[in-house]
């Protein structure tokens, strides 16, 4: 693994100077140049002058310059020498190489991607991944194109995660669609295991958009209406039935009427109908006794 290294960097304001200094000289060995050359038969102002040039050319080739939150790694000849991070005017080597590269947090908005989940069941899934460099020697060198790297290596996790957790889920398991905090979690966790390679820190991952393919959504979403409808049946039986049980032993405890067995299932049956029917009862009055 190459290891980053952090490199300080020559002033160019400074380096501006000798620069500016070269720049006066070669014009006055020009000028002099030109107004001695009737005096001399070859001037020797115009060879030093092109020496001088050729060192202005070197120096003005040495200035580059570093924006906020932005790094540069020096190269000499194929070796690495180290990596600017202070911003501003700066000057190096002019036979080295500077690969400029940003430190700045980025967003992955991953494509929709059709997979299977835990069960089996194809579904629709995306995520959005916020990243950033954090070592620059890293995200050069060991990888080919970072960028390229943590776009397919995101595009993995977020698939072979999907793979790992049912879409949705009836017992207490962890599910696509109810567990999201820890799915995120495990999202980030798996990004930046892979992503550690290339330098990268994953500093958010979350799933942006899931559902069920579309082959399949319109038996999905029967299946959960089914689901809901019994969820809800399941509770109103059980309310009209503690409703009931309330009811019988308030009349038993103030002995308002008493009632045989073949009476307390007929009132049973009518208070069970009445409280989990879908519509509203009719009540019908008994003008006779409570035999007839």
């Amino acid at each position: 693994m190459t290891q980053e290294i952090e490199k300080k960097s020559i002033s160019g304001w400074l380096m501006l100077l000798p620069t500016i200094a070269l720049a006066a000289l070669i014009i006055w060995l020009v000028v002099e140049g030109i107004l001695t050359a009737n005096a001399r038969g070859n001037p020797w102002e115009f060879l030093y002058a092109g020496i001088c040039l050729i060192f202005f050319i070197l120096l003005c080739l040495g200035f580059y310059i570093l924006n906020p939150n932005q790094a540069g790694a020096i190269l000499l000849f194929g070796k690495y020498l180290g990596t600017v991070k202070i911003n501003g005017f700066c000057w190096r080597n002019p036979f080295a190489i500077v690969k400029k590269i940003s430190l700045r947090a980025r967003n992955l908005n991953g494509d929709k991607l059709k997979v299977n989940d835990n069960h089996g069941n194809p579904i629709e899934i995306a995520a959005v991944v916020v990243w950033r460099v954090r070592n620059t020697a890293e995200a050069l060198f060991e990888v080919d194109d970072y960028e390229d790297y943590v776009e397919v290596q995101s595009e993995a996790a977020v698939r072979h995660l999907a793979g790992r957790y049912p879409y949705d889920s009836e017992e207490e398991t962890v599910s696509l669609r109810q567990g999201t905090e820890e799915v995120n979690h495990e999202l980030q966790k798996e990004l930046q295991e892979r992503l550690a390679r290339a330098g990268v820190e994953v500093q958010e991952a979350r799933i942006s958009h899931l559902a069920y393919a579309s082959e399949i959504a319109g038996a999905m979403l029967r299946r959960q209406q089914a689901q809901a409808v019994i969820a809800a049946r399941k509770l109103i039986v059980e309310g009209a039935v503690g409703m009931v049980e309330m009811a019988l032993k308030h009349l038993s405890e103030k002995q308002i009427i008493e009632l045989d067995d073949e009476r307390k299932a007929a009132m049973i049956s009518n208070l069970l109908v009445v409280l989990c029917g879908e519509e509203a009862a009719h009540p019908v009055v008994n003008t006779g006794t409570l035999y007839s």
